[in-house]
């Protein structure tokens, strides 16, 4: 009996389609004499030519007729085309600099229209299809970027100084690192407090019926409440704790800035967090507890060395979905001073930078996918077979 042909990867074949459409049909760069004069967009045929247009398109194409035949073989080439297609992106941007703007023109800058955007994106989306399609490790997936970062970097360096996105960074570079170690203390010590939290409240739901109605009806109120409004709930209380009580003065404490979007954070973390970690510690097999209590164990050391470690994988999950969420709530942490990456959001906002809003979301967007990445790594590891 002849061997049935893979049917179609529809997921890969949409993908490549609507990315040739979006990389045709839309704007792909603009081009401002400075920074506050509106620029001018460009097209695809306008900003690499029509010999860009035809190489440009064909590794779409290419992935297109792949799609039709999903052999290990056809997805190991597409995956390779897709990386080659992220890393000639920064390429095609030099030769738009390159072509439209002109190098007498001191303060003119190079912005990234939405057909660029939108293929990368979609791009991003194929290597997240043929990774899970090839079964390739989280970590293994994300190593793949680095020759498109590796070729960013290079392109910045020589072809790309006049790109806004880059000037805004070159503007405030000792503020951006400010920003980001600001961003991470901020998440790394709520995703901290809330796990301790979290383990110790999820030990006392285990323990005590009445605290799982009480304390899960109380976590879910809190993911209710919008972020700004707990903001403004937190500020008077917290002002007043700071002019009555002098050690919390002295530690900085107010009705804004980090204490405030600390307590929300914490706040907002507890439910997945509490979630994960009573669920995974129940979710032993009973036999396995009674294996243990008939080796001898105690209770203790049944919890420590049996019920802990089989539960370690679904609490790491909790602790991912927590940093994740944490990483973008902080953006709006800004709003009542607490610094970060949003101070930038809100700056451009405010003056209508649109550039300046990148330069503080596009790390939170990268700070979240590095941490889902690590962390969702370290769980796969953790689980049962995971290191094989």
């Amino acid at each position: 009996m002849p061997s049935e042909r893979p049917r179609h990867n529809v997921v890969l074949l949409s993908l490549s389609l609507v990315g040739l459409l979006v990389w045709l049909a839309l704007d792909t760069v603009s081009v401002a004499p400075n920074r506050i004069v509106p620029g001018t967009s460009y097209g695809l045929a306008e900003s690499l030519g029509w010999g860009g247009v035809l190489v440009s398109a064909l590794p779409l194409l290419a992935l297109a007729a792949l799609a039709r035949r999903p052999t290990p073989k056809s997805l190991r080439i597409a995956l390779g085309l897709v990386v080659v297609q992220l890393a000639t992106l920064p390429l095609w941007l030099s030769l738009a600099a390159h072509r439209l703007v002109d190098p007498g023109a001191v303060g003119a800058r190079l912005g990234i229209g939405a057909g660029v955007w939108l293929l990368l994106f979609l791009l991003l989306m194929l290597l997240v299809e043929l990774r899970s399609r090839l079964a390739i490790s989280r970590l293994a997936g994300a190593a793949l970027l680095v020759m498109p970062l590796a070729v960013l970097g290079w392109c910045l360096t020589q072809w790309l100084a006049p790109l806004a996105l880059w000037q805004e960074y070159l503007g405030r570079r000792d503020q951006f690192l400010g920003a980001i170690l600001e961003h991470l203390a901020l998440v790394g010590v709520a995703v901290g407090v809330s796990l301790v939290l979290g383990v110790a409240a999820a030990l006392a739901m285990r323990r005590w019926q009445a605290a799982q109605r009480i304390g899960f009806g109380v976590l879910n109120f809190l993911q209710t409440i919008p972020s700004i409004a707990l903001f403004g709930l937190l500020l008077a209380p917290l002002a007043w704790l700071s002019a009555h009580v002098e050690w919390l003065a002295a530690l900085g404490v107010s009705g804004i800035g980090w204490a405030p979007a600390l307590l929300a954070l914490v706040g907002y973390s507890l439910l997945p967090m509490v979630r994960n970690t009573f669920v995974a510690l129940e979710a032993v097999d009973p036999g396995v507890i009674d294996a243990a209590r008939g080796m001898g164990m105690s209770r203790g050391q049944v919890f420590r060395q049996v019920r802990l470690p089989l539960a370690l994988p679904v609490i790491l999950e909790g602790v991912r979905i927590t940093t994740v969420q944490a990483i973008g709530l902080t953006a709006v942490a800004a709003l009542i001073g607490a610094g970060g990456l949003g101070t930038f959001i809100f700056q451009g906002l405010g003056q209508a930078a649109m550039d300046l809003v990148l330069l503080g979301a596009l790390p939170i967007l990268v700070l979240a996918l590095v941490a889902d990445a690590l962390l969702g790594a370290l769980t796969d590891t953790l689980r049962p077979g995971g290191a094989e």
